[in-house]
C-alpha cells in the first residue's frame, strides 16, 4: 500500500509542474517587450510582488522553519529566478523614472525580507513558532495578491466580456489551487491550505464567469489589453 508521504510527494511534483507553467505564462508579454524594446503600458508591480512572495515561501520551506517542505522550496525557488529575470527585462527597457521606482521597490523588499529573517531566526527558536510567524506573513501576501484577479473578475461582470480573463490561465489557477490544497491536507499545513484554498475558489469563480459571459464577449477588439490583464493572474504556492 502506498503511504501518505509518497502520495504527498507525487502531488507536490504535479503542483510544481502546474505552478511552473503559471510562472512561465507571461513569456509572450516579455518577448513582445524585448522585440519592441519598450515596456509600453505593461506594469512591473505583479512581478515585483511575486518576487517577494516567492522569497517568503522559500524561507518558509527551509528545514529550520518548516521541515519536510522541499517541494515548496523547489517551485518557489524557480519562481524567484523567473521573476527576477522578468524584472531585469523591465529594468532594461523601462524609462528612467519607472526604473527608479522598480529599484526602490526591490530595495524595500530586500530590507523587509532581511528583517523578517533576522527576527524569526533570533527571536523564535522552534520550527513550530517559526512556521507560524512566516506562514502568517505568506498568507497575508497571498491574499493581497488575489486582489488582481478580483479586479479582473469585476471587469468581466461590468463589461459582460471574458476577453481579459484567459480561459486556460483561469483553469490552470484552479488546478494549481486544488493540487496544493490536497498537498496541504496530506500533511496538514494550515499556512498552505488557506491561500491555496482561496486560489481554488477564485479559479472556480473565474470559470463560472467564463461560462456565463462567453457568448456576450466580443473577440475582435485589440489584443494588447489581454496580455496586460492576464499577466496579473499568476498564482503562487
Amino acid at each position: 500500500m502506498v503511504d501518505t508521504g509518497t502520495i504527498r510527494t507525487v502531488v507536490g511534483i504535479i503542483g510544481n509542474v502546474i505552478s511552473l507553467g503559471l510562472f512561465l505564462s507571461p513569456i509572450p508579454t516579455f518577448w513582445r517587450i524585448i522585440k519592441q524594446k519598450t515596456v509600453a503600458d505593461f506594469k512591473p508591480d505583479p512581478y515585483v510582488a511575486t518576487l517577494l512572495n516567492c522569497a517568503m515561501w522559500v524561507f518558509y520551506g527551509m528545514p529550520f522553519v518548516h521541515p519536510d517542505s522541499i517541494l515548496v522550496i523547489t517551485i518557489n525557488g524557480a519562481g524567484l529566478v523567473i521573476e527576477f529575470i522578468y524584472i531585469t527585462i523591465f529594468i532594461i527597457y523601462s524609462p528612467g523614472s519607472k526604473r527608479k521606482k522598480i529599484f526602490i521597490a526591490l530595495v524595500t523588499e530586500v530590507i523587509f525580507f532581511v528583517i523578517v529573517v533576522f527576527v524569526v531566526l533570533y527571536c523564535f527558536h522552534t520550527t513550530k513558532r517559526r512556521s507560524l510567524i512566516v506562514g502568517i506573513i505568506c498568507i497575508v501576501f497571498n491574499i493581497l495578491m488575489y486582489a488582481s484577479p478580483l479586479t479582473i473578475m469585476k471587469m468581466v461582470i461590468k463589461t459582460k466580456s471574458v476577453k481579459y480573463m484567459p480561459f486556460y490561465l483561469s483553469l490552470a489557477s484552479l488546478l494549481n489551487g486544488v493540487v496544493w490544497v490536497v498537498y496541504a491536507l496530506l500533511k496538514f499545513d494550515i499556512n498552505m491550505l488557506i491561500p491555496n484554498g482561496l486560489g481554488a475558489i477564485s479559479g472556480v469563480i473565474q470559470l463560472i464567469l467564463y461560462a456565463t459571459f462567453y457568448r456576450t464577449t466580443r473577440w475582435d477588439d485589440d489584443d494588447d489589453e489581454i496580455n496586460s490583464r492576464s499577466e496579473v493572474q499568476m498564482s503562487n504556492v
